[in-house]
């Protein structure tokens, strides 16, 4: 596997692979890497996207300064290593794992820490762990479209109730909405439920539509140009409520998801305007997607369900990230609002330090891609902030 060739990058960024990250191979992307010894920023992708994600907002942080590193994560891109395997090693792709491979490729660069750790979609909770398992290492973390509600807790005074132990509270196990979803007058299913199927990963990659045109209504339905996205806050975690969310979020019981964003597609006139991925940087996504399918990236939401995944991460309840940290979504994305209470216990419990949240005006859910300016702006104004 070769890295990208450089007419395919903005001037300024190189693509290269580091050996022996915890398992893998692995590629990322470098921005302001001359001279040495410059503040290291680290940007974590989510679904389904790469390191080349970044690509708009690298070269802006490296002129301000900055050593940018840009992963493919396990599972993704032309990182090598990880298991593509519905029935393999379901475990390597839990959320500190994650983290053990972000600390790894900073080993073996040569570096103790970074000034800050960047993450978008699932890349924000893999930040949000470095920064909570390892302050340390990542001092300050900036949270993109997914917020951060903390970590799972264990029951608190289950032993006056009678000692029933239920489950973690903020896991996903902890309220079974499937079968109120499927009980509605039009039945549903929740998205993440569907990525966890063995069938997600075949029906993405070999959609009737083909691979780029799913990948382009994918993009487009969360994006700030589909008109429909027009979010708003979530009054509880029940059927009802959650129905209100588009349907790429709540789907329709039977459908998958290349068949659900079908009917998002954009029209050729809308192809032709959309300023923030071409059909040359498009190719780039569906590339990559044609030779790994989609099951490294629909891993890590199997592991959301995994109950041991879940007492994992209960190592850090009642934790609290205590580092500066700084949210940054855009204004039409529905991810700010998927979990409802999220973006407010974000801001009240699980980040003691958090220092802004922004909602950039006509982005939707790629917001570093859609509108990067304002993110270099947001994100050079907190690193600025920084102690």
């Amino acid at each position: 596997m070769a890295g990208f060739e450089a007419a395919q990058l903005p001037d300024g960024i190189r693509s290269r692979f580091v050996e022996g990250v915890n398992g893998l191979r692995l590629h990322l992307l470098e921005a302001g890497f001359e001279p040495p010894g410059r503040p290291r920023v680290i940007l974590l992708h989510g679904f389904p996207e790469l390191a080349y994600s970044w690509r708009k907002v690298m070269g802006p942080l490296a002129a301000a300064g900055f050593h940018v590193i840009a992963p493919d994560q396990r599972g993704y891109g032309r990182t090598t290593g990880w298991d593509p395997d519905y029935d393999g090693d379901l475990a390597s792709f839990r959320i500190l794992n994650l983290v053990r491979d972000v600390l790894a490729l900073l080993s073996a660069l040569g570096h103790r820490s970074v000034t800050a750790v960047v993450g978008h979609d699932f890349g924000s909770p893999v930040a949000a762990y470095c920064a909570l398992a390892r302050p340390d290492v990542f001092p300050a973390v900036a949270l993109m479209s997914a917020p951060f509600r903390g970590p799972p807790a264990f029951p608190f005074g289950s032993a006056a109730r009678g000692g029933a132990e239920g489950h973690a509270d903020n896991s996903p196990a902890a309220d079974d909405i499937d079968a109120a979803l499927a009980a509605l007058p039009r039945p549903r299913k929740h998205y993440q439920r569907y990525y966890c199927t063995r069938a997600a990963d075949a029906e993405m990659s070999d959609c009737p539509q083909g691979l780029a045109a799913f990948l382009r209504a994918y993009f487009h339905c969360k994006s700030g140009d589909w008109a429909g996205n027009r979010p708003f806050r979530l009054r509880d975690w029940s059927a009802d409520e959650l129905a209100k969310m588009p349907g790429y979020y709540i789907m329709d019981l039977a459908a998958g998801m290349a068949e659900t964003v079908a009917a998002y597609a954009p029209s050729d006139e809308e192809i032709a305007a959309c300023s923030w991925l071409s059909k040359a940087e498009l190719r780039v996504y569906a590339e990559a997607f044609e030779r790994t399918g989609f099951q490294g990236g629909l891993q890590w939401y199997r592991c959301i369900f995994d109950p041991g995944h879940v007492q994992e991460l209960c190592l850090y309840s009642g934790r609290s990230i205590d580092v500066p940290a700084c949210f940054i979504a855009g204004a039409k994305d529905w991810g700010v609002y998927q979990q409802p209470g999220a973006l407010e216990a974000m801001q009240g419990v699980a980040c003691s330090r958090m220092q802004s949240v922004d909602l950039v005006p006509g982005a939707g859910h790629w917001v570093q891609q859609e509108r990067p300016d304002a993110v270099v702006q947001l994100l050079l104004r907190f690193l600025a902030s920084l102690p």
